[in-house]
């Protein structure tokens, strides 16, 4: 475990995984039910790994999947190289 680097009282500090938490909740969790805690895990783990670090469109990405952006950016910067 890494401390934090923000102030103590920063509400900037743990906005980024209040706000994934949430998505995770709203978007995948509260619409199943799993047998076991293992069952959960590893289909909460193959949901983050498979769709939402891949195909879910994020805003902070101009609303593109992260892959799509990324491809993106490495296509403009060899362009920009390439000139």
């Amino acid at each position: 475990v890494t401390r934090s680097m923000g102030r103590v009282g920063s509400c900037f500090d743990n906005a980024v995984s209040e706000a994934f938490n949430s998505v995770l909740k709203v978007e995948y969790v509260h619409r199943r039910t799993f047998r076991t805690r293992t069952e959960a895990h590893i289909r909460i783990a193959t949901w983050i790994t498979d769709f939402y670090n891949t195909h879910r469109l994020h805003s902070v990405c101009g609303f593109k999947s992260p892959t799509d952006y990324e491809n993106e950016y490495w296509a403009g910067l060899s362009e920009g190289l390439a000139a």
